[in-house]
């Protein structure tokens, strides 16, 4: 389960980073979506270890 919940939290904020930062331009809409994915990550897994474990 902590696997999918990082996987799932990695895909949601990336794609919001890429919405948000691709109004700038591509590189913009890259490093803001590498950022989202990382913070999904780290929501993942702390949505799996509070609450689900």
């Amino acid at each position: 389960m902590n696997r999918l919940c990082i996987f799932v939290g990695m895909i949601v904020f990336g794609w919001i980073g890429w919405w948000i930062g691709a109004r700038f331009g591509f590189m913009t809409g890259f490093v803001v979506s590498s950022i989202g994915s990382i913070v999904g990550v780290y929501v993942g897994w702390r949505i799996n270890r509070d609450y689900l474990s």
